[in-house]
């Protein structure tokens, strides 16, 4: 029932607020859930890596098991949630995957990621520039949450010479560099974040980098987000998920 109160809190506020398809997408869910002749007054919420995927392989009949939740047309009968500490692609894609992997259809409200909160501080920083660090699409992921001026962190270190003191040793960047789209790096650029202020940095996801991130995030944090300034006030910085320990799989 608790989930059912929370879905029901989400539409009214999603109506009142906006049109956009993400409200669209809810009330198709909510519709779905008080069609069935026998709603579930219960909700289930699922982790994904080691319960229901291994990696990209379904684990034993979670396909099957995911497909009971469903009466013979289709219908949801049962409400239902991936919660992950994981991410770093939108809510969206994630939603496509899973979906494609576990045979079912899920839309991306079904899907809570460790940076799916950051959606509530979207108001606070909608205009403001901020940095996404970590893996997979950082920047693309804050964009959908309707951010409005977004640079991933590769994207703002790259318009700052010698930013990252190990540089030289790093050889593999040499080829990532290379394989830069023109459009990120001109969106860089164009942007010219050199003369803006940094608002807030979001670690949306682990970073593949973290000795040239933690340099950038020093110099940003440090100079109230303006990098080569004097000192200044402190930028917020929020982290969806601070785990260092990673599983480790054996051979």
């Amino acid at each position: 029932m608790k989930i059912l109160q929370i879905l029901r809190r989400k539409l009214s506020s999603s109506q009142i607020r906006s049109t956009a398809t993400p409200s669209l997408s809810l009330a198709f869910f909510y519709r779905q859930l008080h069609s069935s002749s026998n709603p579930a007054s219960f909700g289930v919420a699922f982790d994904i890596d080691g319960v229901l995927l291994r990696g990209s392989n379904p684990i034993g009949g979670s396909p099957r098991a995911l497909k009971r939740f469903y009466d013979d047309s289709g219908t949801l009968k049962v409400p239902y949630v991936f919660l992950t500490n994981g991410g770093g692609v939108p809510e969206s894609k994630r939603a496509k995957e899973l979906g494609s992997l576990l045979d079912v259809n899920i839309l991306p409200l079904q899907v809570i990621q460790g940076h799916s909160p950051f959606k509530q501080l979207m108001r606070r920083f909608e205009n403001e520039l901020i940095v996404a660090v970590g893996k997979g699409e950082p920047a693309e992921v804050m964009s959908e949450y309707g951010f409005k001026n977004v640079l991933s962190i590769d994207e703002y270190a790259s318009c700052f010479d010698n930013i990252d003191p190990l540089a030289q040793y790093k050889k593999w960047t040499d080829k990532l560099d290379g394989n830069q789209s023109s459009k990120s790096k001109h969106t860089a650029l164009s942007n010219d974040p050199c003369s803006q202020r940094v608002a807030a940095v979001f670690v949306v996801s682990d970073s593949v980098d973290w000795s040239r991130d933690i340099q950038v995030l020093c110099d940003i944090l440090r100079t109230g987000g303006l990098p080569g300034k004097e000192i200044a006030h402190q930028p917020p910085l929020f982290f969806a998920n601070d785990d260092l320990a990673y599983q480790v799989f054996q051979c």
